[in-house]
């Protein structure tokens, strides 16, 4: 498999695993896929989410971890994703979700394993256009914690992407981020008072 996927922080894993084992947990989460899974289920392809704070006006990409997300699988699909974040305490669970970006981020994981350059597998999310990319970065033995988006490195907008970006289909960030930054970038309102 040319898909590499970074090692998840063991607290960050063990900690979805409590959250599994416990029926409360399960019971009270918006996911009824996960509360009807017949059989086990296992958390699967741990991801670092990271966030998009920013473009610099050179242009390069500014980011932060927010968590590790790991998909929940029962049988031959996932049903949820589990998400963890940072306290200060260490890796804790956050949340579980059911919804489009489970069944896209599966469905953009296994075209990424058809690609046939060896990538390593992240989430980048872009809040101000509430977008969430599987990240292909190109140096397969970093620490998927860490670094920022290089400009060959293929972003893969999951469904639902902004209208106007195609759904699963990888661009460079050399040629998304131009795009991106037209975007995030908002021409002042009408009436507004121009800036001094």
């Amino acid at each position: 498999m040319l898909l590499h996927v970074p090692p998840a922080p063991a607290p960050a894993l063990r900690s979805v695993l409590t959250a599994l084992g416990s029926p409360t947990a399960v019971r009270e989460a918006p996911t009824p896929s996960l509360r009807s899974a017949q059989g086990p289920v296992t958390p699967e392809l741990p991801l670092p989410v990271h966030v998009l704070d920013r473009i610099t006006p050179v242009g390069a990409p500014v980011t932060r971890l927010a968590g590790w997300r790991f998909l929940i699988r029962c049988g031959d699909r996932a049903v949820a994703a589990a998400e963890t974040m940072l306290t200060p305490d260490g890796w804790a669970f956050s949340h579980f979700f059911e919804g489009p970006y489970v069944t896209s981020t599966e469905r953009a994981l296994r075209q990424a394993e058809a690609l046939a350059q060896p990538y390593q597998a992240r989430l980048l999310s872009v809040p101000e256009l509430y977008m969430l990319t599987l990240w292909l970065h190109g140096d397969c033995a970093a620490d998927g914690a860490t670094g920022s988006p290089t400009a060959t490195d293929l972003l893969v907008p999951l469904a639902p992407a902004p209208p106007g970006i195609a759904a699963h289909l990888p661009h460079t960030v050399a040629d998304l981020l131009p795009v991106l930054t037209h975007r995030i970038t908002r021409a002042p309102l009408l009436g507004s008072p121009a800036p001094a």
